[in-house]
């Protein structure tokens, strides 16, 4: 037991090691006006294509077990179309992503009210003009290495308190793994921060159907309840026994009717030490061999079965219908600014705010 750990701890300790040295970006320079582009980040058979529109992930493809291509990132032919989606689909979305009840916290004595844009009460995923929504800038960029894309938030945009220069940076880390480092900086007031990644995952291909079939195992053994708006109670319960519980590997669909409207749920990662880096989930296909591993430093992973997909027209010609994709987005827990007992999203001007996502990749 002793040695599996061992091997894990140099495994984190690498990959660790690879995004610090990817990327140099300390907050200091602004971002200026950009085009919007497509970039490509490849080694071997593995590429992944990012745009600068809303720093999102637009494709990934990985060989299956029998070294067959395919693109298992749910998405769209043009970038233009992303301009006016509303389905996140690859977003970088904050300042604070998920949802925050009634659209407003209360920090330091100061009520804040936000922009809402869900259910015209709430506040999701930043708003409607979040980082998912913005073109950022190309502040380093190698084909074969990573890609950093930067942002200016300005005080009071989507009623978020004080500037915070915001950083993400892209990473191809030894074979088949994708290394996603978020940084952001306050520069002159205390604000929440919560920056997540949306992409929206079919390890048997972005066009092959439902993920009823994919196995997932995720390392938490609580959740974080909602109401019927998706706001969570401020509860912190035990989901054994439940259809949430994925302790044990099972299949997506296994448990599927006792949940009418599919996964939508934050779960509490095992593993609370702050800034350790620990295994999250692994999903695997059966049919393609494909397995993905997602390791982050953060408390939450929002595990969402696309539930609100309704004939979408993707890339290739696809249409993408409820449930044709699974997103894992490591965060911290929705809402917590409403909440003292979660940890706290609270960034103040001189500390730095990091967040860290590994996925490993492999088919056999």
């Amino acid at each position: 037991m002793a040695r599996n750990n061992n091997k894990i701890s140099s495994f984190c300790c690498v990959l660790l090691v690879a995004l610090l040295v990817a990327d140099n970006y300390n907050g200091c320079r602004a971002g200026g006006t950009e085009e919007v582009g497509v970039y490509e980040l490849k080694r071997g058979d593995f590429s992944i294509k990012f745009t600068n529109f809303g720093a999102s992930m637009i494709s990934a493809i990985l060989p299956d077990k029998h070294g067959n291509l395919a693109d298992v990132v749910l998405g769209f032919d043009s970038v233009d179309v992303y301009k006016n989606d509303t389905t996140y689909f690859g977003n970088i979305v904050g300042r604070v992503a998920n949802r925050i009840g009634k659209a407003q916290f209360t920090l330091d004595g100061i009520l804040y009210k936000l922009v809402p844009n869900d259910n015209k009460v709430n506040i999701l995923h930043g708003g409607p003009k979040g980082f998912s929504e913005v073109v950022w800038s190309v502040y380093s960029y190698r084909k074969d290495s990573h890609i950093t894309f930067t942002y200016e938030s300005f005080d009071g945009e989507q009623g978020f308190p004080g500037d915070l220069s915001v950083s993400v940076t892209y990473s191809i880390i030894g074979t088949n793994r994708l290394g996603v480092k978020m940084i952001a900086k306050p520069k002159d007031k205390p604000t929440p921060v919560n920056i997540a990644l949306h992409t929206y995952w079919n390890l048997g291909g972005h066009n092959s159907g439902d993920i009823f079939s994919h196995t997932i195992q995720i390392f938490g053994s609580k959740i974080t309840p909602v109401d019927k708006d998706l706001i969570p109670t401020g509860e912190i319960k035990s989901m054994e026994g439940t259809p949430y519980d994925f302790l044990q590997p099972r299949t997506i669909g296994s448990r599927f009717k006792e949940l009418p409207d599919g996964y939508d749920m934050n779960y509490v990662l095992q593993d609370l030490n702050p800034g350790h880096l620990k295994k999250a989930a692994v999903v695997k296909d059966s049919v393609s061999g494909r397995t993905m591993e997602l390791w982050t430093n953060k408390p939450g992973l929002q595990f969402y079965t696309s539930n609100m997909l309704d004939n979408v027209e993707g890339k290739d010609g696809a249409v993408y219908k409820r449930y044709a994709g699974i997103a894992l987005e490591t965060q911290g827990f929705p809402d917590s600014v409403n909440h003292p007992n979660f940890p706290s999203q609270i960034v103040n001007p001189g500390e730095t705010y990091e967040h860290i996502m590994v996925y490993r990749f492999t088919a056999h």
